[in-house]
C-alpha cells in the first residue's frame, strides 16, 4: 500500500475538484504519486475540471446590485479565466444571479455563498469577494466591471428618493473609484502611516 496522508488526499481534491473518496482511491491506485493520481482520475472521467482548476481565474467582472425597494446593496467580484468569458452575456447574467442571491440570503462569506444553489457555467470561475449592505446605498462600477464601489448613506426614504441625492450619491461613488482612498477619515489612519 502507498504511503500518503490525508493532506495529500485534500491537495488532490483541491487540484481536481473530485470527491475525497475518489481522490483516496486514485492515490492508492497510483502508489501515492500525485501526477499519476490526476491521470487516473482523468482516465476515469472524474477530473474533467483538472485542467481548468490548474489555470488562474484572473479576469472577471465587478457588479453592483442595488435593490432600492428592500434597501439592500451588493457589490460582487467574480473572476473568470479569460476576458472573453467575463464579457459573455451568460457570465454577466450569472454574476447578477450571484448578486441577487447574496441580497436575498445574506451569506456570511464566500464559502456560505457557494453552498447556495446557483446557476452553473462550465468555466473556470472563482467568486473572489462580496459586500452586502442594508440601507440607502449608491453604487458605481467603472471600466466595464473592473472597479466597483458601494457607498452607504445615513439618509431617510424621502432623501433617498430625491433625484439630486441619487446623482450626488453616484458622484461620491465615482470619486471613490477614481481616487481609491485608503482610509475613510482621519481617525481610520494608523499612527505609523
Amino acid at each position: 500500500m502507498a504511503a500518503f496522508t490525508a493532506k495529500d488526499v485534500q491537495a488532490l481534491r483541491e487540484k481536481t475538484g473530485v470527491g475525497m473518496m475518489d481522490c483516496k482511491k486514485a492515490l492508492v491506485e497510483s502508489d501515492g504519486d500525485m501526477e499519476k493520481a490526476i491521470d487516473f482520475l482523468r482516465e476515469k472521467g472524474l477530473a474533467a475540471a483538472t485542467k481548468k482548476a490548474g489555470r488562474i481565474a484572473a479576469e472577471g467582472v465587478v457588479l453592483a446590485y442595488n435593490n432600492e425597494e428592500k434597501k439592500i446593496g451588493v457589490v460582487v467580484e467574480v473572476n473568470s479565466e479569460t476576458d472573453f468569458v467575463a464579457k459573455n452575456q451568460e457570465f454577466q447574467s450569472f454574476v447578477l444571479d450571484i448578486a441577487k442571491t447574496i441580497a436575498a440570503s445574506n451569506p456570511a462569506d464566500v464559502d456560505a455563498l457557494l453552498a447556495e444553489k446557483l446557476l452553473a457555467i462550465g468555466e473556470n470561475m472563482k467568486i473572489r469577494r462580496f459586500e452586502r449592505v442594508e440601507g440607502v446605498v449608491s453604487t458605481y462600477v467603472h471600466g466595464g466591471g473592473t472597479v466597483g464601489v458601494m457607498v452607504h448613506f445615513d439618509a431617510d426614504d424621502a432623501t433617498a428618493a430625491n433625484e439630486k441625492f441619487k446623482a450626488m450619491g453616484k458622484d461620491v461613488a465615482m470619486q471613490i473609484a477614481a481616487m481609491n482612498p485608503a482610509y475613510l477619515d482621519e481617525a481610520s489612519v494608523p499612527a505609523d502611516v
